[in-house]
């Protein structure tokens, strides 16, 4: 049987295959080292084409926001108030231009979905 590389073995091939198993079943980093990992951008660097979605600020679509907010909300956490809302995207370590807006909503209002939540934050 050709395998196409001498390199390796049988035994390493099915080796490494079960290595990677892991982090090809779950889509994320399975190390503890945390060093292997990219770092995520900090508040204070500089921003890079597009940024943040800031919701009204004029340029951000409704597409846009709900993806934003997707990022940093589930499912389960609907139907809620902005206030609840508000809280669990602080949790999240969302940035204040997504926080602000969710947190100036009225808050006798309760969302249901992402898109409800998006569309209030695109119409004001």
């Amino acid at each position: 049987m050709q395998r196409g590389s001498a390199r390796l073995n049988v035994h390493r091939d099915d080796e490494m295959k079960h290595e990677l198993q892991g982090l090809l079943r779950s889509g994320h980093p399975t190390r503890v080292e945390e060093w292997h990992d990219p770092e995520p951008s900090a508040d204070d660097d500089p921003q890079v084409a597009g940024g943040p979605v800031a919701p009204g600020g004029g340029t951000a679509s409704l597409a846009a926001v709900r993806q934003e907010l997707a990022r940093y909300l589930s499912r389960s956490l609907f139907p809620a108030s902005p206030r609840e809302l508000a809280g669990t995207l602080r949790r999240a370590y969302a940035p204040d231009a997504l926080v602000e807006p969710v947190e100036r909503l009225p808050r006798s209002e309760r969302y249901s979905t992402v898109q409800e939540l998006a569309e209030a934050l695109t119409r004001r």
